[in-house]
């Protein structure tokens, strides 16, 4: 017997859906073609998806060959402040389809770096989600990774996450910054889809006998996924799509529990093809 299991939680979160359909809803709208800063989300089957739509990502150092009233979407990472600023110099019509979550993180850091506090994120420092929190804050962040911390840590902190972050993370780095510092404010900005979406993977990857996670290899928050799996399940692959699955592990293996999860940038239509191949080759 073998049986295919798909995780509770799995594909699109809240925040990308909302960006794929304003992008949308504005192209329609418009009838004509826009643009996004940068890729809208981090899958480049979604990213194909949309130039059929006449939606295309266009580099930061590529805007200024725009037109006057061109419109110009702000991708689900959101951007720094001072980007904001560079595209209403230059006459654009900007759409912001920053993830709520991530504009909830921004108006933090800019707050509390405004009253005094020294702000510290924990992520990666490259991904852009956490380059456009540090926007908000004169890009004067101190940056974390893994939750491991330096030395050198202020007296007055105001600490928030990367919303893609491992919760075991912000639990290190916290019990860290409680007994170095005087003055901590934290708050814990790993979004709940995040969340749900790990301890889903947790539990599936328990129980079965080979993993797939699919999504984007340049998604933080797939890539989180499939180290979890990976810790539980010896045989756990990470592929973007189909075309990537290779079915061999299934003709010969009896009695197998297959798990499947998905990032938050994964659309349906992805995981929905992966599924299909596999229940065709266990079927034979």
């Amino acid at each position: 017997m073998k049986n295919i299991i798909l995780a509770d939680n799995a594909g699109f979160c809240f925040g990308v859906k909302r960006a794929v359909d304003t992008s949308i809803e504005e192209q329609l709208k418009q009838n004509k073609q826009i643009y996004t800063l940068g890729p809208l989300i981090h899958n480049n089957d979604v990213v194909e998806f949309l130039k059929e739509n006449k939606i295309y990502p266009i580099d930061i150092t590529e805007v200024n060959k725009l037109k006057n009233g061109d419109t110009i979407i702000i991708r689900s990472h959101g951007v720094p402040e001072k980007t904001i600023k560079y595209l209403n110099d230059l006459n654009l019509n900007i759409v912001d389809a920053t993830c709520p979550f991530v504009t909830n993180i921004q108006k933090k850091v800019q707050k509390y770096s405004n009253l005094g506090y020294e702000i510290i994120i924990l992520g990666d420092k490259e991904h852009p989600e956490v380059v456009g929190i540090n926007g908000w804050c004169n890009d004067n962040a101190i940056i974390y990774k893994d939750g491991n911390l330096g030395s050198d840590i202020p007296k007055k902190v105001c600490a928030v996450s990367q919303t893609t972050e491992k919760n075991k993370n912000w639990e290190k780095m916290i019990s860290q910054l409680s007994v170095k510092t005087k003055e901590l404010l934290a708050f814990n900005t790993i979004c709940s889809a995040t969340e749900e979406r790990q301890k889903s993977v947790e539990e599936l990857a328990k129980n079965v006998d080979l993993m797939i996670v699919i999504g984007g290899k340049n998604s933080s928050n797939t890539t989180k996924l499939f180290q979890i799996a990976n810790e539980l399940c010896s045989k756990t692959i990470h592929i973007e799509n189909a075309s990537e699955l290779n079915t061999s592990f299934l003709d010969s293996a009896n009695n197998i529990k297959v798990g499947i999860t998905a990032g938050a940038s994964t659309p349906d239509w992805v995981i929905r093809e992966v599924i299909e191949i596999c229940e065709s080759q266990m079927n034979n």
